[in-house]
């Protein structure tokens, strides 16, 4: 005699249906997909106390030297000492090489530890513009179009901000060592903000009529 299994009740079966329902609404939903959140809050403080006046009586300038910081452009004030005698005469490209020289330097432990870099590479020198050059061009001794990005960017606010340097608000003139006619870059806060995104090559300026 065949035996015959008891049956499950029909309304038994939607209520399973239910209950797994349930258990998979309760609670917080596993998944394998990690999810981004987005970087990590920068802690970088990007502030320090300003430089003392000159010692020894060196002389030199007061001026504000943009270093990278949280990936955009800050401004530190410094001393910037000028060399007494130098190779080059013309007093706006001695200022500009003297500015020159503070990017360059390496920021300071407290710098570094407030968040501040430089991308501006070691050896670049800055010299007198060439006859038919506009007023206040600073010759590198690179191609400006040739150097990084931020590089560029730090060295054109810099320039800008300096009363040494500009004779006011306005784009900086920088030319490299050939003959190719200077260009004209400005200090934006497009360009403070995104350093990076400076354009490589500025407005070429034409050179100024010789006199007769």
């Amino acid at each position: 005699m065949r035996r015959v299994l008891p049956a499950v009740p029909a309304v038994l079966v939607p209520l399973v249906g239910i209950a797994l329902l349930a258990t998979a609404g309760c609670g917080i939903r596993a998944t394998t997909v990690p999810v981004d959140v987005g970087a990590a809050p920068s802690r970088v403080s990007c502030d320090t106390a300003a430089q003392p006046g000159g010692q020894s009586g060196a002389p030199g300038f007061r001026a504000t030297v943009e270093l990278v910081c949280g990936s955009q452009l800050v401004g530190v004030e410094r001393v910037v000492p000028m060399a007494e005698k130098g190779t080059v005469r013309d007093p706006v490209a001695q200022a500009a090489q003297a500015l020159l020289e503070a990017l360059e330097r390496t920021p300071s432990a407290e710098e570094r530890d407030a968040g501040f870099s430089t991308g501006v590479p070691a050896g670049l020198t800055a010299g007198a513009p060439k006859p038919g050059d506009p007023a206040g061009t600073v010759r590198l001794s690179r191609k400006p179009e040739d150097l990084p990005p931020v590089a560029l960017s730090q060295i054109v606010c810099t320039l800008a901000g300096s009363d040494t340097v500009s004779a006011g608000p306005g784009p900086v003139v920088l030319g490299g060592p050939d003959a190719d006619p200077p260009r004209a870059w400005e200090c934006t806060e497009a360009v403070r903000s995104r350093p990076e995104s400076v354009p490589t090559l500025g407005e070429i300026v034409r050179p100024s009529a010789s006199p007769s």
